[in-house]
């Protein structure tokens, strides 16, 4: 054995993805609920990165309560049977980084609190995925009590409310990095 300090290089980083179509997506990955249904909405919006240019290849998952504000535990988000609600969605982004959900407007989990979708993003460059919430904009009083919102400057706040269109579904843009950069948050 010599005497030499051996120098040992570290492993580079890797980042999340590629994804591939063999395993991803899976039918009807974004519809929580059959598009047309009683009380189904369109959940849409853009990814950017800090440049300001689309994102094409993200992956994003969400996560809610139904209309009532109940975390649903029920199977069958992998399989989609046309009429459970499992309040569990993945979606891919397409090639001009739109994503789409069919889904509900989630209800308060509690009296009085902000309606809200969990959301984790998935997308290259990134070591690991993002969280992030989506808030509904209405009952400006629920959003000024959250948890959440109430610790933000008001102009990252705004980052996680969702625009309401005028056909009753939502549009939310997430932005990577830069001026209008989305609040991610952090677990532990």
């Amino acid at each position: 054995m010599s005497n030499q300090t051996t120098q040992l290089v570290p492993t580079p980083g890797q980042t999340v993805g590629p994804f591939y179509g063999y395993a991803l997506p899976f039918e009807k990955d974004n519809e929580l609920l059959p598009p047309g249904s009683p009380g189904s909405i369109r959940l849409q919006g853009t990814v950017y990165d800090g440049a300001g240019e689309t994102v094409p290849d993200a992956i994003l998952e969400i996560w809610q309560p139904d209309a009532d504000g109940k975390v649903v535990q029920k199977t069958g988000s992998l399989v989609r049977d046309g009429y459970t609600f499992t309040g569990w969605g993945r979606g891919s982004v397409g090639y001009s980084g739109v994503f789409t959900f069919t889904t509900v407007n989630p209800g308060p989990t509690s009296p009085g609190a902000a309606p809200f979708i969990s959301v984790a993003l998935f997308a290259r460059g990134l070591t690991n995925r993002l969280f992030t919430r989506i808030y509904l904009p209405e009952n400006g009083e629920a959003l000024a009590k959250d948890p959440l919102l109430s610790t933000l400057d008001p102009e990252r706040r705004k980052t996680l409310i969702a625009r309401r269109d005028a056909d009753g579904g939502l549009t939310w843009d997430i932005h990577l990095q830069g001026p209008n950069e989305t609040v991610f948050l952090d677990f532990q």
